[in-house]
C-alpha cells in the first residue's frame, strides 16, 4: 500500500522517506491534494511498469472501437 505525503513534507523529511523506501515502502507525493510522483524502491520498477501496462491495456479494452473509415496515407497527411 502506498503512503501519501505532501510535497512540502517530502521536502522536509526526504531522508526519512528514503529510509522507508529502503525498507520496501512506497510513497505517493501529492501537490495540492493531487498525486504528482511515486517514490518506490529501485528494484520495484519492473513491478510498477507491469502494473501500469496491465492497467493501460485494461482501459483500452473497455473503450469503444471507433470507425474511422478507410483512408490512404496521403489523405492522412493531407493538409
Amino acid at each position: 500500500m502506498d503512503e501519501s505525503v505532501s510535497a512540502a513534507d517530502a521536502n522536509r523529511k526526504f531522508s526519512l522517506i528514503l529510509r522507508g523506501v529502503r525498507e520496501g515502502r512506497n510513497f505517493v507525493v501529492t501537490s495540492h491534494g493531487r498525486p504528482v510522483a511515486r517514490i518506490v524502491p529501485a528494484d520495484n520498477r519492473g513491478q510498477v511498469a507491469s502494473r501500469s501496462r496491465t492497467a493501460l491495456l485494461s482501459r483500452l479494452e473497455r473503450q469503444p472501437v471507433v470507425d474511422a473509415g478507410q483512408w490512404t496515407r496521403d489523405e492522412l497527411y493531407d493538409r
